[in-house]
């Protein structure tokens, strides 16, 4: 079940598109790490096309935050998050360094068939996806899929996760680990989409170290070289028909963003930022 790899890229078999059913379709939300993940895709897989949703605004993100923790958490995780968006300078020369190093494109390509939704929730995704009738969904960065998108067609639904799950599911699972630390579960997933938040069974897993200078706004940075391989030879799988799920005999936890004062706490007590 779990395949260990070391930072860096591995080797997939090679395939051909033809003959292998629909298209790979991609559900994402954008920004660079979700480009990336489309940029690789779209070498692997010609004709990959992708479902890029509209983000969630920030009041709602806070207001389904604030049902399910409570205002407080709710207030200090958005402000942990304005807090880092000020510090984000101080990473943008570990990500350019990783994405040098690896080959990876954190832009928008032009060439790439884009199709644009509301949600992934929403029908729009719903028709385009009975329309397209894929050999598999990848899924990254977007909202929880509902029942209803999961039913619109039968090819199974993979998602990239950025932290080893049962036990870091959610919100910067490489962090926690750390933070907790539990180095050796820090690490990715991918895994068959279900109704929960992270909870469908495992594919692939690998673990992930990083550089002293790693923080928060660079820890998922440093996985995808290490991931993306993964969920490649997922896509492969699926389409071969030969994909392997199961469980993972760990403890399940979900998490969310820190709070800015548990932020400085954690970063001052363990050193991790």
């Amino acid at each position: 079940m779990e395949n260990e790899a070391k930072n860096g890229t591995l080797t997939v078999p090679g395939t051909s598109q033809a003959s292998q059913g629909g298209p790979v379709v991609l559900l994402m939300a954008g920004g660079a790490l979700g480009w990336i993940v489309a940029n690789q895709l779209a070498k692997r897989f010609p004709g990959l096309v992708i479902l890029e949703e509209n983000p969630e605004s920030k009041a709602s993100v806070i207001r389904r935050r604030a049902r399910l923790l409570g205002w407080a958490s709710a207030l200090g995780q958005a402000a942990c998050g304005v807090a880092l968006r000020a510090l984000d300078r101080r990473a943008s020369a570990r990500r350019h360094a990783i994405c040098e190093h690896h080959g990876l494109q954190p832009q928008p390509s032009a060439e790439a068939d884009v199709r644009r939704i509301p949600s992934v929730n929403s029908s729009q995704c719903r028709t385009l996806l009975a329309e397209l009738q894929p050999s598999v969904v990848a899924v990254y960065g977007t909202r929880i899929l509902s029942r209803l998108t999961l039913a619109a067609v039968g090819a199974p639904f993979i998602n990239y996760h950025a932290g080893i799950n049962p036990k870091y599911r959610g919100q910067h699972p490489a962090y926690w680990a750390l933070a907790n630390r539990d180095a050796a579960n820090a690490g990715v997933t991918v895994h068959l989409v279900d109704h929960g938040v992270d909870t469908g069974d495992v594919l692939y897993q690998a673990r992930v170290s990083f550089e002293p200078s790693d923080t928060i706004a660079t820890y998922q940075w440093a996985q995808l070289p290490v991931a993306i391989p993964l969920l490649e030879r997922a896509i492969l799988d699926a389409r071969a028909g030969t994909l392997n799920p199961g469980r993972v005999s760990l403890p399940s936890a979900q998490y969310f963003p820190p709070t800015l004062w548990a932020y400085f706490w954690i970063g001052v007590a363990r050193r991790v930022w």
